[in-house]
């Protein structure tokens, strides 16, 4: 083997330097010529395998010179695995814009002959049958180093690569890498990666660059690249599982059960360096307390290596560790020490701050040492880490067994698609499901055995079923990060009750779920091909997709304002209002047999039932040729995105649209909106946000749009937006300042004002039933997701607000008192309008992540019933 030692970076009178001053005179020779040695990054006193290529021989570059594409990345990554024994190479997935996302395993050479036996070894610590009495002593530590969730975080991925070569080439680290098994995640975040990539590259200068915050290169248009490819946090959907990089990513975090797991960000430019503990009164109180003891316990690592070279730091004052969503909690509910590192970010390649420049290869550097810092503390706390994560799964059943919430049962007994949902995000989380076995009656419902499903308490993940699964109201902080709470049976919306000592029972549990063969379930036609009409009820989740689907296709479609029954060949059946009637003799667009195959595909591919009918005259209520049913449209919808607008909920509603149903969007810029024909479009969707760069003509244009018979569906600031400009009607209620004008102190100033934002809770709506927008309802109490302060008042019109908050609307979560007493009564959606338009306007966010599925068909109602809305209902 040959080896080879790094040259002295700089000379004597550098190295001599305060670590201070050597930074300043490193960040002002790299803004002059840009370029950076490989041992700038690497210990100097380790000899590393000439085998193993460097990031140069491969890139063209040194790392930090440029910002590295993620197919740079993958190809030097793959080089490292083909040269290296002690590293091999995993493809588990990719991401909407089909980059690979990879995970490198790396390991002694003699631990990669017998990988697989390691790793079953490992992951039976998390089965408290076997765990007890395992031995530890001989067990690797698996450590879990990911990089860059968001995208122009770039440091982490970019450290990725010196950590992989370091790994790979570096001499001397025999017993580490007998002792630790590395799981390297390069880029949780690859297509928002090469975003910024191509953003920042394509404004370098190519001599002398520009450090200057104002400059071009540090300031991304809109939406940025932090985000996934639908403009989604990746760091956020950790529980949701919503995007094929945290599924995959999740699948293979639970393939290992790794000890630690590093989550590597950025933050402002005039910030320092942070590592975990965050601020203790905000951390998540399932979280077991040892696990904060090893977090402190490997903080003094990252301390140690930080302090080498003078790096400024700080713990404990930012940050919480509490939504189980987030990269760093997720693995603490799980037998992991999830930590987050936070950079301040030069979001190039050099820029000011108020600490002098910051290089893009010093942001690297300290990423690089945290990540050896992590696996150092790893390896000398090996047997603690493993034996937490074995007391974890012991503990959980013990908690369990002491918790007075024994099991959770749930049901969708109209919506077989939403339990589908629910059961694969649980079945990506290891979480054991049954049917129930018997009939139940819980929370005034009655559970059907052989239909519904039940979840016990007392499993290996208790702590993230109660987490998923409870509600919470009291808090020992009123600041949070995030979310203050994310119960998924509110989520989507779930006919489900805790059970408790008295009413669980072993007995209750019927057979496993079996996720692995979890497949999504198919509809059907009954009753062959129609004669009159065909029938579906607009329960299911995918309504609203084969709904589109059939009028993308010049399929006439209407929808029934009145229930009604009809006979079918199951006999009599009654139709709920909202039904969607499909007429066989009035299409134009394809022939009877041609409808019915249409049918019978858009059925199976949608989990509904539709019902073939033969006659038009009802049984009971209206007829199919009655004045109460109503004509449909298809949406042409433009959706309004660019500065001023909320990028998470633009990018959600897009998501809605494109990914759940089918419906092609236009998307436009608010500058481009000032020069836009409206004509093509009856749909426009404005998300949360200040539209004020839209030109007075364009306002005018916009409310002559909607006289004319447009529909807009605007959410919180967009709704005020609107009113302010006279193209909506509402008012809105404003918290009276406290009566108390004594003195606080200045240092509460922010935890004052921050307690008065609601994060993000769910609260309690009545609906009612008849009206457009809750067709496919069939409870009129709906639990809704909040994350403002906008409350509209309770409109004239007693028929314009058809959701309400009840009296004592709050379910889960925080909220201030003084929020909480303004909230009762307020319209969660109310409607207005001008001349024959409607403008629906929500104060909340029914598409909030995409796991809020029990409120996204709100979103579906307005989107292709909120034109039906009378006249007479809405609010002038």
């Amino acid at each position: 083997m040959k080896l080879k030692l790094l040259p002295v970076f700089a000379a004597v009178l550098f190295l001599l330097m305060p670590a201070i001053a050597q930074a300043q005179t490193f960040a002002e020779q790299f803004k002059n010529d840009a370029s950076v040695p490989l041992s700038y990054f690497l210990p100097g006193d380790v000899a590393y395998d000439e085998s193993i290529p460097t990031p140069q021989e491969v890139l063209g570059f040194n790392i930090g010179e440029w910002h590295l594409r993620h197919d740079l990345g993958v190809r030097y990554l793959e080089a490292i695995a083909e040269a290296s024994d002690r590293v091999t190479l995993h493809q588990y997935g990719r991401t909407h814009g089909l980059r690979p996302l990879i995970l490198l395993t790396i390991t002694h050479p003699d631990n990669q002959q017998n990988i697989e036996e390691i790793r079953e070894r490992h992951v039976s610590l998390a089965d408290p049958q076997v765990s007890r009495n395992a031995d530890i002593s001989d067990m690797p530590a698996v450590v879990w180093l990911g990089y860059s969730v968001h995208g122009n975080e770039h440091s982490g991925a970019n450290a990725a690569l010196l950590a992989a070569y370091y790994y790979a080439a570096a001499q001397g680290i025999d017993d580490l890498l007998r002792e630790t098994v590395i799981l390297l995640d390069p880029s949780f975040n690859p297509d928002g990666q090469d975003r910024f990539v191509s953003w920042v590259n394509s404004h370098r200068n190519l001599n002398r660059l520009t450090a200057d915050p104002r400059d071009r290169e540090y300031n991304e248009p809109w939406p940025r690249s932090r985000t996934n490819h639908y403009w989604f946090d990746l760091n956020r959907d950790w529980m949701p599982l919503q995007h094929p990089e945290s599924r995959g990513r999740l699948e293979m975090f639970h393939h290992w059960k790794p000890n630690v797991l590093t989550d590597h960000h950025e933050m402002g430019t005039n910030a320092t360096y942070f590592f975990q503990p965050g601020i203790p009164s905000r951390n998540n109180p399932l979280t077991l307390e040892r696990n904060y003891e090893l977090t402190a316990k490997l903080a003094e690592y990252h301390a140690e290596y930080l302090d080498r070279f003078g790096q400024l730091y700080y713990t404990k004052e930012s940050f919480d560790d509490f939504y189980v969503g987030k990269g760093s909690t997720y693995p603490d509910l799980n037998g992991s020490i999830g930590i987050l590192f936070e950079q301040a970010s030069s979001r190039g390649h050099v820029q000011e701050s108020q600490h002098g420049l910051v290089p893009f290869p010093e942001t690297i550097r300290n990423q690089f040492q945290t990540s050896l810092s992590t696996v150092s503390g790893s390896h000398a706390l090996r047997t603690e880490l493993l034996d937490f994560t074995r007391t974890h799964f012991l503990r959980a059943i013990e908690d369990a067994r002491n918790d007075d919430v024994r099991g959770y049962v749930f049901s969708a007994p109209h919506d077989p698609a939403r339990i589908y949902h629910l059961l694969d995000i649980l079945g990506r989380h290891q979480i054991n499901v049954y049917q129930l076995n018997r009939n139940l009656s819980a929370n005034d419902t009655d559970f059907e055995a052989g239909r519904d499903f039940i979840i016990p308490a007392e499993q290996p993940q208790y702590r993230l079923v109660r987490s998923l699964f409870e509600t919470r109201t009291e808090f020992t902080d009123s600041l949070f990060y995030d979310v203050s709470t994310w119960s998924l049976p509110h989520a989507f919306n779930l006919d489900h009750a805790e059970l408790g000592r008295r009413a669980f029972s072993t007995n209750l549990l019927g057979e496993a779920v079996d996720f692995e063969n979890l497949s999504f379930p198919e509809g059907e036609i009954i009753g062959g091909q129609a004669r009159v009409a065909y029938i579906f009820e607009w329960d299911g989740y995918y309504a609203p997709r084969a709904l589109h689907d059939l009028q993308y296709n010049d399929v006439r479609t209407m929808v029934s304002n009145r229930s009604f029954a009809l006979p079918t060949t199951e006999g009599e059946r009654e139709f709920a209002v909202g039904s969607i009637i499909v007429p066989v003799a009035i299409q134009d667009a394809c022939s009877p047999e041609e409808l019915f195959a249409m049918i019978r595909e858009t059925a199976r591919e949608n989990a509904i039932s539709v019902y073939a009918v033969d006659t038009g005259l009802a049984r009971g209520g209206i007829d199919l040729g009655s004045p109460n049913i109503t004509t449909l449209q298809r949406p042409e919808v433009l959706l309004i995105t660019g500065d001023g607008v909320n990028v998470s909920e633009a990018g959600e509603t897009w998501f809605q649209l494109d990914q759940r149903y089918n419906v092609p969007v236009t998307m436009v810029e608010t500058d481009r909106f000032n020069s836009l024909d409206l004509s093509r479009y009856n749909t426009i969707v404005m998300p949360n946000g200040n539209y004020n760069r839209i030109s007075q003509n364009a306002r005018e244009r916009l409310s002559d749009w909607i006289s004319g018979g447009g529909l807009v569906i605007a959410y919180k600031g967009a709704a005020s937006w609107l009113v302010q400009n006279g193209m909506a009607s509402a008012s809105f209620a404003s918290r009276d300042s406290d009566e108390d004008d004594s003195p606080l102190p200045y240092a509460d100033l922010s935890n004052n004002r921050g307690a008065q934002v609601i994060g993000g809770s769910i609260f309690e709506t009545r609906m009612d039933l008849t009206h457009p927008l809750t067709y496919g309802y069939r409870n009129e109490h709906l639990s809704v997701f909040r994350n403002s302060t906008i409350f509209m008042d309770p409109p004239n019109n007693q028929y314009a607000a058809p959701i309400r908050y009840t009296d004592n609307p709050l379910i889960s979560g925080y909220i201030s008192s003084q929020n909480l007493d303004m909230l009762p009564g307020t319209a969660s959606v109310l409607v207005s309008g001008r001349g024959s338009g409607r403008v629906i306007m929500f104060a909340d966010n029914p598409n909030f992540r995409a796991f809020w599925f029990g409120t996204n068909k709100l979103f579906a109602n307005s989107l292709f019933f909120g034109s039906t809305i009378s006249g007479a209902s809405i609010e002038r």
